[in-house]
């Protein structure tokens, strides 16, 4: 088990020493996001703003019109909630600026409902010219960070806060788009940003027990979201559920229930994640398991539109 966000500062350090025109834009959460390791390495490309998100937006808007690549690294609620409008006036401008939301969805736990980022994929899937990434485990943040400097234009990149399972590379190497990481058969499927890796893998795994045989699909990048790939993966499943750190509506799940629809494929639909609630204070993974963010969850709805 390791933390993703764990991976910030080293996946930035290796931008750096790969010759990428990287600055690090920080507010005033350095050691939470693990930014203060590329500040020790490279005081000069690192930028501290404060407590003042607009402010630090339009900054790294800056240092990319002038030729870097800014990494503006917060707590997800603030770096899409708080500071909006200077994200959707950077996206207007395509300008080259690299989103970071750590913290996402519940994984700030004590810190209660004004913390929880239950909205950020909502959010940032709404904007043009901004592309979102998921990457699943602590092993894919760095390729998910090279993947990010490459895009002229900006990104959004959703890190998990918790320990999570690293998957065998392997077997099944490291998924850019949307693409299956565990397959048995085609009678459910189930489909997760990468935040909910280790819910997706449990709700498989106690699926599996009750003889059931399915796939699990991580959506490594939600935009642009490759339709063709979704419809080849899923067109033959008897039943489909997303699970998200997210509210279901706008987020996975709604990405999901749109596509289907476009791509008028009838398959029944169970959407795992927060429903139209504000959480609260508390252990985070005690908070998905109350809000209905489980493998059990998982487990029980597919059985329900399986059976």
């Amino acid at each position: 088990m390791k933390a993703p966000r764990d991976m910030i500062g080293q996946a930035l350090i290796a931008l750096a020493e790969h010759h990428y025109p990287v600055v690090v834009v920080d507010s005033d959460l350095a050691s939470s996001t693990r930014t203060d390791q590329f500040q020790a390495r490279y005081p000069d490309r690192f930028f501290e703003m404060g407590i003042a998100e607009g402010s630090a937006m339009s900054f790294a808007t800056g240092q990319a019109l002038e030729g870097q690549i800014p990494f503006y690294v917060n707590f997800a609620m603030f770096v899409t909630g708080t500071a909006w409008t200077q994200l959707r006036q950077l996206c207007y401008a395509k300008a080259n600026v690299k989103l970071v939301g750590s913290h996402p969805g519940m994984d700030d736990g004590p810190d209660g409902a004004s913390h929880h980022a239950l909205e950020d994929l909502a959010l940032t899937r709404v904007l043009p010219n901004l592309t979102v990434l998921t990457p699943a485990d602590a092993e894919e943040v760095a390729a998910a960070f090279e993947q990010a400097a490459n895009i002229d234009g900006p990104v959004y990149i959703r890190v998990a806060r918790e320990p999570m399972p690293v998957r065998d590379k392997s077997v099944i190497p490291r998924i850019t788009d949307i693409g299956v990481i565990e397959q048995s058969g085609d009678e459910f499927a189930i489909l997760f940003e990468g935040t909910c890796l280790e819910q997706a893998l449990s709700g498989y795994q106690l699926l599996r027990q009750q003889g059931l045989r399915g796939k699990v699909i991580h959506v490594a990048t939600l935009k642009p979201f490759n339709e063709a790939r979704f419809a080849e993966l899923v067109r033959s499943v008897g039943a489909l559920a997303t699970v998200e750190n997210h509210q279901i509506a706008a987020g996975l799940g709604g990405l999901i229930s749109e596509t289907l629809v476009k791509l008028r494929l009838p398959l029944p639909l169970a959407r795992i994640g927060a429903s139209d609630t504000f959480t609260e204070s508390g252990n985070s993974r005690e908070l998905k398991e109350k809000y209905g963010i489980s493998g059990k969850a998982i487990a029980q709805k597919l059985t329900e539109l399986i059976g």
